[in-house]
């Protein structure tokens, strides 16, 4: 099922507000998109009518399975699509964040999962010598050079 950028925002919201949370209420959504409780409850209405979420007037809302599962194939999208832009085109991190924002609605299932494999093979770290700790920034830089190497070699 195909949905609209604004459908992808509010289950984005919904998961992440869940797992932060555990009670996510219109009140809750509306304050973190900076929206009215009247959109937000034309929103979850009509991702109700989807059986994306549960949700009775008043109470919590919950992502359904399915539901679950597309906020979290959303999620991913935007974190590829941010990986591809910091770690592979070396895009400030600000900037990035903004432009997948913008570029996961524009881009296929297909596009995306080709671009993971892509950021996949080049980033391969199973062939690195070494004890890499992802959130040691030493590490971290030690990669970025890795992956620069890998590049230039690549003719890219």
């Amino acid at each position: 099922m195909k949905l609209t950028s604004s459908q992808e925002e509010y289950l984005k919201t919904i998961y992440i507000l869940d797992k932060s949370k555990h009670k996510v209420r219109v009140t809750d959504i509306a304050e973190k998109l900076k929206i009215t409780k009247p959109s937000v409850n034309r929103a979850i209405k009509n991702l109700r009518d989807l059986d994306l979420i549960e949700y009775e007037a008043y109470g919590d809302i919950n992502l359904t399975y399915e539901g679950e599962e597309q906020a979290k194939e959303i999620i991913k999208k935007h974190d590829i699509i941010k990986m591809f832009l910091v770690d592979i085109l070396e895009v400030d991190e600000k900037d990035a964040e903004e432009e997948a924002k913008s570029m996961k609605y524009a881009i296929s299932p297909d596009t995306t999962k080709k671009l993971e494999k892509y950021i996949s093979k080049i980033m391969d770290l199973g062939d690195l010598d070494c004890d890499y700790d992802e959130n040691n920034p030493k590490c971290q830089s030690c990669i970025k050079v890795t992956i620069k190497n890998r590049l230039s070699k690549n003719g890219k």
